[in-house]
Parts: structure tokens; C-alpha cells; sequence
């Protein structure tokens, strides 16, 4: 099914505004009113995404539920022990999926990024492969910095050092992408061909 394409300038705003209320709140007020602040920016954004495309990548809706749960936890019990551990949480769960699912011969990250390109079999499970890696790596270093360092330079790492991190490991991938990467077709004599094996 086709999806609706935002353009590219609404996609940067509902994926670094939340993140962006959070520092400014953070840096007024404190971390507990920037994170009732953070989950409700997180709802817009999903409402949002949804009325403009129709659709929430499975991505946003795992962080969008795991943010509202640990944040609430982190309001009610007055703790910001949970926000703080909730990248963690969240990215260890990603590395689990993905390595996980090629334990299994299967290759999830297509699910999880929406699948914006296609790869062969063979470049999914090498893409597949570094992405749990990076997430797990992610989950190591979120945990190292929120116990070794004050909230605020661990606020600062969320909004300013997570996403550069992030889209610097994904351009990496570009040529991995190109290198396996299936034109139309040749994706559809692949579909192809896997059906007629499948029949055999």
C-alpha cells in the first residue's frame, strides 16, 4: 500500500520538536515538567503524522507508548530514574527485535524504518545486523552517561548528540544500500522467482 509522503520538512519537526520541548523545558524549568512537556509533544506529533499521512511507523508508535509509560512512571513517583532509562529501553528492545528476528532468518528492520527502499535478502541481513548493533551500542552508552554524568549533560547527549549519532550511522549505510539495492524489475522477478521456488 502506498503511503502518503510528508514533506521533508514536517518528518524533521515531529521527530526532533518533541525533543527540542524537552531542552527547552528542561533548561526553564526541570526535568519532571520537561518530561509531562516531552509526552505531550510526543502525542502531537503522533496525531499529527497520522492526519497528514494516515499512518505511524511502528518505529514512532514502540517509542511513543514507551515514552508515555516511563514518563508517567517518572511523574508519579516523583523519579527521574525512568526517563532516564527509557532510551535504554528502547533501544535494547530494538537490538533484541532485530537480532532476534535474524536468529530466525528474519530481517524486521524493513517493519521498523517502513520500508523507504528495497534491498535483496542479502542486504537486508547485513543491514539488519548493524542496526542491532548500533541500537545495543546506543542502550550501552545512554546507560554510561545518565550515571556518570548530571541531567543536564545528559539532556544535552538526548536532544543534540543522539540524532547526529543516529543520521551519521545511517548515511554510512547508504552505500551498503546501493550495493544491494533491487530496481522495480528486478524486485519483481525476485517476487517472482521466490514464488515459483515456493510452489516447487
Amino acid at each position: 500500500m502506498d503511503k502518503t509522503q510528508p514533506h521533508p520538512l514536517f518528518k524533521l519537526a515531529t521527530e526532533l520538536g518533541p525533543l527540542l520541548v524537552f531542552f527547552f523545558v528542561n533548561a526553564k524549568f526541570n526535568l519532571f515538567a520537561a518530561t509531562g512537556a516531552f509526552m505531550v509533544a510526543i502525542a502531537v506529533a503522533m496525531a499529527a503524522s497520522y492526519m497528514v499521512t494516515r499512518h505511524i511507523p511502528v518505529m514512532a508508535i514502540v517509542t511513543g507508548v514507551i515514552v508515555l509509560v516511563f514518563g508517567t512512571l517518572t511523574l508519579v513517583l516523583h523519579d527521574e530514574t525512568f526517563i532516564k532509562v527509557k532510551p535504554t529501553i528502547i533501544y535494547g528492545l530494538f537490538a533484541v527485535i532485530l537480532g532476534g528476528g535474524l536468529l530466525f532468518g528474519r530481517s524486521f528492520i524493513a517493519v521498523m524504518f517502513d520500508q523507504v527502499f528495497n534491498l535483496t535478502p542479502h542486504g537486508w541481513r547485513i543491514l539488519t545486523l548493524r542496526w542491532a548493533l548500533f541500537f545495543a551500542g546506543m542502550a550501552v552508552l545512554n546507560e554510561i552517561i545518565w550515571r556518570t554524568q548530571s541531567t543536564d549533560f545528559w539532556v544535552n547527549f538526548k536532544v543534540f548528540g543522539v540524532l547526529p549519532l543516529t543520521a551519521i550511522f545511517g548515511m554510512i549505510q547508504m552505500p551498503l544500500i546501493k550495493r544491494y539495492h533491487l530496481e522495480p524489475a528486478s524486485l519483481e522477478a525476485s517476487e517472482a522467482e521466490a514464488g515459483d521456488v515456493s510452489k516447487g
